[in-house]
């Protein structure tokens, strides 16, 4: 691959965005090999959580390559608009909505537009003290179509989501904690320390229990309370008749650590 580097390690699929002479800003064969590795990760029960992050020490991502898109532009390649239907590896990330797998987001520098959009999709985010983030489309002329406009004001107070939905204006790595938008922030000589004790509370948690809870917990999400204890999910179906299911009680009882097969 040219464009992301792709490694499997201790049950960890490690994602990083391999452009770091255009910022990691993703063109669309980024997306392509992203989208074949989305796949791998969903399909290989030996993978239990990804890192996803960005290659160099200036930026995660800065989301769209507006130079390919200028060129696209004069080619008379339509715009997108909401989501990537239609386009080069749909469904990315930010509208794959049955990927199992926990993400967590490893962000060093700018994490803007796309970049922030893939952050907002991930499940756990943990960023150095100098991350800076934010969805300066509407200065270009453009929207937050992989799921900004969406995800924003759901994961901010409304308020604060708008003002910096509306004026493209940027948020530092103090202020997304506050927000709660990302999990943890330490100086960048921490950041692969922390990231891995999040990987390894992943790793030793049950797979198939993991996998539940992500998939109920998204799915609920905009229904009823009622609504979502009535609701059926496929992967909670799963664990519930697996072994792995009795292995945490008895492991427990026999005061020794559990032995997870995914199962």
């Amino acid at each position: 691959m040219n464009g992301v580097r792709y490694e499997k390690k201790d049950h960890v699929a490690y994602v990083t965005m391999d452009r770091p002479e255009a910022l990691n800003a993703m063109d669309r064969r980024m997306h392509a090999e992203l989208a074949g590795i989305w796949d791998d990760v969903e399909a290989d029960d030996d993978v239990r959580a990804v890192v996803l992050t960005g290659a160099g020490d200036r930026a995660f991502s800065v989301g769209q390559d507006l130079k390919e898109r200028a060129r696209l532009t004069d080619e008379g390649v339509e715009a997108s608009t909401f989501g990537s239907a239609g386009q080069p590896g749909h469904p990315r990330l930010t509208d794959r909505f049955t990927l199992s797998k926990p993400v967590v987001a490893r962000v060093h520098g700018y994490a803007l537009g796309g970049g922030f959009e893939l952050v907002l999709a991930c499940d756990i985010v943990v960023a150095s003290e100098d991350a800076v983030f934010g969805l300066p489309e509407v200065r270009l002329g453009l929207i937050a179509g992989a799921g900004g406009v969406f995800r924003l004001p759901r994961q901010l107070p409304q308020k604060v989501a708008m003002g910096h939905l509306l004026t493209g204006r940027r948020m530092d790595a103090a202020t997304a904690l506050r927000h709660g938008l990302v999990n943890e922030v330490v100086p960048f000589p921490e950041l692969d320390r922390c990231v891995a004790e999040w990987t390894g509370d992943l790793v030793r948690a049950a797979p198939l229990s993991v996998r539940a809870i992500k998939e109920a917990a998204l799915k609920s999400l905009d229904l009823p309370l009622e609504e979502a204890f009535k609701t059926s999910y496929p992967w909670e179906e799963r664990r519930r008749t697996s072994a792995d299911a009795s292995e945490g009680a008895r492991a427990f009882a026999e005061k020794r650590d559990p032995i997870w097969t995914g199962r």
